[in-house]
């Protein structure tokens, strides 16, 4: 808890604690309105990081996220969690938020960083592959990429000349 009472994100005064950006899925409180209007939890994440999408469209919407030092939040967790499964499942999760959230050169360097320090091992080598090849629709998705290089539907090129 120590990285989010000493967050260094500004904040403003009022507030009563440091503002986040994120937060621990399992160890917060959400406002039920505010997570209804950020279309709460992402199902294709599920578990591991399944909270920066939220948290990114919480803020995105004007909220703010704080640590409350003093608010005490239960979570029991499962007896039957599969450590190896839930690191995976967070490397893939990082990544996929990386790539679909943040701007290019920071996707990348984010990207780079993780290659360097995660353990170099087959849970992390499958996490990225796993990253890599997407949801399972995307080779239905590459069947439509040369329909759509001839179709007139989608040119993007109104108004040019």
């Amino acid at each position: 808890m120590t990285e989010l009472a000493t967050s260094p994100v500004p904040g403003r005064p009022g507030l009563p604690g440091p503002v986040l950006m994120s937060f621990l899925a399992g160890a917060s409180m959400l406002r039920v309105s505010a997570l209804r209007a950020a279309g709460g939890f992402s199902a294709r994440l599920w578990l591991g990081g399944e909270e920066e999408p939220l948290a990114t469209d919480l803020v995105s919407l004007g909220h703010v996220l704080c640590y409350l030092p003093s608010a005490r939040v239960h979570h029991q967790a499962s007896v039957h969690r599969d450590p190896a499964r839930r690191r995976q499942l967070g490397i893939r999760n990082t990544l996929w938020f990386t790539w679909l959230r943040r701007p290019v050169p920071a996707a990348i360097h984010r990207t780079g960083q993780l290659a360097v320090t995660l353990p170099r091992d087959r849970l992390s080598a499958g996490a990225f592959a796993a990253a890599v090849a997407g949801p399972e629709v995307e080779a239905a998705i590459r069947l439509l990429d040369a329909p759509r290089r001839a179709s007139r539907a989608r040119r993007y090129v109104a108004g040019m000349r």
